[in-house]
């Protein structure tokens, strides 16, 4: 198997005993891209957060969405289907877990798919989403339920 990392990084702004100090920090991955995480404006306010950064939370909905669609387009391939675009507009809702726990409770998933050609009848696309939730990694490490409200395919 494989091991998986990233570099998170944070540095104090001289403020830190106070509470007031910033969540801003960098995330960076093995091929040198960088990116601005920060808390959620949702969990600690703006300016100690940084609206503009990712959020952990953000992050984990894009995670399972993204690695959704790359074993959707690989199993939609492998199926003789042409995938012309594939755009999500993926949510993860907060809430109390079983556990007492506040945790990302469901993500949904809304995949709209604009195929090329033959296009996939209600069944097909329902097996191809199907197939790859079961496939995805990120899916298979979460106990956090993971729903597609997909619509039919959209024609290009």
């Amino acid at each position: 198997m494989s091991r998986h990392g990233a570099e998170i990084a944070w540095t104090s702004d001289g403020d830190f005993s106070s509470g007031r100090y910033s969540r801003t920090h960098e995330w960076r991955f093995d091929g040198g891209q960088t990116v601005r995480g920060s808390s959620s404006p949702d969990v600690v306010r703006a300016p100690m957060s940084d609206p503009f950064g990712v959020d952990p939370e953000e992050a984990l909905v894009a995670a399972a969405s993204s690695c959704h669609m790359l074993w959707f387009l690989d199993f939609a391939r492998r199926a003789g289907f042409d995938v012309a675009s594939y755009r999500d507009s993926a949510e993860g809702e907060m809430g109390m877990g079983a556990n007492g726990r506040v945790m990302i409770t469901r993500i949904v998933l809304r995949p709209a798919i604009a195929f090329a050609g033959r296009q996939p009848d209600d069944t097909e696309l329902a097996d191809l989403h199907h197939r790859a939730h079961d496939a995805c990694f990120i899916a298979n490490s979460l106990s956090t339920d993971i729903v597609v409200e997909a619509p039919a395919a959209v024609e290009r």
